[in-house]
């Protein structure tokens, strides 16, 4: 996403406080042994002898000793399972023209100012919640330098949007080739004045279907004044989902995945996603910058009309990274949402879609086997 250059929008509902997820066992160590204290004491008073006393200070040391394993056995199992973050940005700290912009949901700029302090809070988070594969995506130079450091968790995508140079097709293919690149996308033909039909995106779909890799198209809207302060030719009409059926129709093999769902456009986005089940949708951005209670009536919205199966997570991480955890938080919180609909939406249906292999989703180093992605947990990837 793109347009974010304005002055800072406070949404309603502020920022939410993340917790980190662990355990602390240290008050329950001290509290037991207080308990044991108590029962040592209990045990003197009644008169017992002294060989009674020893008996019952050893039962409580072994009782104690149980409550101190069963509270690390609980710590070890509150590890967060494996997430695909389908829609992350490896831009530059000054991509939207000096660094240091406020997040538009805090009114504060990030903490991470230059190119290496961006890269590094992402991985941070990255790493925080489990984050095992992220879709990203800038220049071709962002993208490589962050794959390159990110130790195989970055799978690359070539970005299509204002202030960006248009990718070379040549040198695309051979990027996708080697592997280098994975999809492509975000295309943000909105910001520049097009439709997904338009003739010079063609050249690109036409690769991608004839390549077999997914194509990820912005939709929906963007920031206050992207016309005026960012993007001339902008308009909102262009993000209608319902401009992708032409696409669709000329090249019907195409992988595609709406970005930010679509929204505001819910009967559009549910009309194309309905006739054309191979379009899939991420619920990047509008998880964290739009009122948590929009966004869950719009995710519930889009579950009641039967796609649960091709929602993907996405943070839209551009140059905020705590976005990341934000955006997994709302997600994580919203009503009526079954734990394997979330899982499905965190994981498997990005599994599929992007046709992914178990080998390719590793843990970050260091993290334990709770945390590292379970066979049973995702849908085996989809023949070519």
């Amino acid at each position: 996403m793109v347009g974010l250059v304005g002055p800072a929008v406070v949404i309603p509902g502020g920022p939410t406080t993340r917790s980190s997820g662990r355990t602390r066992v240290s008050r329950p160590v001290q509290s037991t042994g207080r308990a044991t204290r108590r029962a040592a004491e209990r045990v003197r008073w009644a008169g017992v002898t002294e060989g009674e006393e020893s008996f019952a200070m050893r039962s409580s040391r072994v009782i104690a000793a149980l409550v101190m394993g069963l509270t690390a056995f609980v710590a070890c199992g509150e590890t967060r399972q494996p997430i695909i973050d389908v829609h992350l940005h490896t831009h530059a700290a000054d991509r939207f023209g000096r660094p240091g912009l406020a997040n538009p949901t805090t009114g504060k700029p990030s903490a991470a100012t230059t190119d290496d302090a961006l890269m590094r809070a992402a991985f941070a988070e990255m790493r925080k919640y489990n984050i095992v594969a992220a879709v990203g995506f800038s220049s071709r130079d962002a993208v490589e330098r962050w794959r390159t450091a990110a130790d195989d968790h970055i799978f690359g995508g070539v970005q299509i949007d204002q202030g960006l140079p248009m990718p070379d097709l040549e040198q695309l293919r051979r990027d996708i080739a080697a592997g280098k690149v994975r999809m492509i996308g975000e295309i943000g033909g909105q910001y520049l004045g097009l439709t997904p039909a338009d003739p010079s995106l063609e050249p690109y779909l036409a690769l991608a279907e004839e390549l077999d890799v997914p194509v990820g198209f912005h939709s929906g809207i963007s920031a206050p004044n992207t016309p005026y302060e960012c993007c001339p030719k902008f308009r909102i009409g262009l993000g209608n989902p319902a401009l992708l059926e032409e696409v669709l129709i000329r090249h019907p093999k195409l992988r595609v995945y709406l970005m930010h769902a679509g929204w505001p456009y819910l009967e559009d986005t549910v009309a194309l996603m309905s006739v054309y089940p191979q379009v899939y949708a991420d619920l990047s951005v509008i998880n964290w910058i739009i009122p948590p209670e929009e966004f869950h009536a719009y995710l519930r919205a889009l579950l009641r009309a039967g796609l649960g199966k091709r929602l993907m997570f996405g943070s839209d991480q551009m140059i905020w990274p705590e976005a990341i955890g934000r955006s997994i938080e709302t997600v994580e919180r919203a009503p009526d949402v079954t734990t394997a609909v979330k899982r499905d939406i965190f994981y498997n249906n990005a599994v599929r879609f992007f046709r992914l292999e178990e080998r390719e989703l590793k843990p970050w180093r260091g993290l334990d086997a709770a945390q590292q992605p379970a066979a049973a947990d995702a849908p085996k990837a989809a023949r070519r």
